[in-house]
């Protein structure tokens, strides 16, 4: 199971960061997190500067893809030869984006007439694309999911485990990153938000 994080210039750390801890929580053979970069480095809105570890070639080919979002996802979305690179298909792939990543799959036409989640800043960008905006942190179709707020992140992250490994994995993976002393409370709201849009097989009893 390859995971990709799509991560530009400008990205917000805790988007593909929290995203990458929390999903790298799965320990068995194949499973694997990367962040896919369109250069060889990139930096973050503020200053921290990763290498990427795949490419978005080889995000076409995960399994499961999530798109971070970060300061520069307007110009992302207007270089037509770097959108062209995203080949992502919900047919294969489990896809999610968080914020102004949400902007990236409306202008990729993933969400159609799907309502989607995105942060406040991003809102009226995604409403100009012509997606309905919903006031809530997660929500999901089928294999397209939608997060909006910078630490609505372990909600695209759980959603993703959940689909693969199943609810338990899930809230295990959540449970360990959760506060101490809150982690049950935690688990339970981020599996309140998750869980109304998981296939019936996946949701907790």
């Amino acid at each position: 199971m390859h995971t990709a994080i799509l991560t530009f210039d400008g990205f917000n750390e805790l988007d593909s960061l929290i995203a990458l801890g929390v999903l790298n929580r799965i320990k068995r053979p194949g499973w694997r997190v990367t962040l896919a970069a369109p250069t060889a480095r990139v930096t973050s809105m503020n200053g921290v500067t990763l290498e990427a570890t795949a490419t978005l070639e080889d995000a076409a080919q995960a399994d499961a893809v999530l798109v971070g979002s970060g300061i520069r996802t307007r110009e992302v979305v207007a270089d037509a030869a770097l959108m062209a690179r995203l080949a992502l298909d919900p047919a294969r792939q489990l896809i999610g984006a968080q914020c102004s990543g949400t902007l990236v799959l409306a202008r990729l036409g993933l969400l159609g007439t799907v309502p989607a989640c995105t942060d406040l800043t991003t809102k009226p960008w995604v409403q100009e694309a012509g997606v309905r905006v919903l006031d809530q942190p997660f929500f999901a179709d089928g294999n397209v999911a939608t997060a909006g707020g910078c630490l609505a992140s372990p909600y695209l992250a759980a959603w993703l485990i959940a689909r693969s490994e199943g609810i338990a994995a899930a809230r295990d993976a959540l449970h360990y990153v959760a506060p101490v002393g809150e982690k049950d409370d935690y688990v339970a709201r981020a599996l309140a938000a998750v869980a109304p849009y998981l296939p019936a097989a996946t949701t907790p009893a």
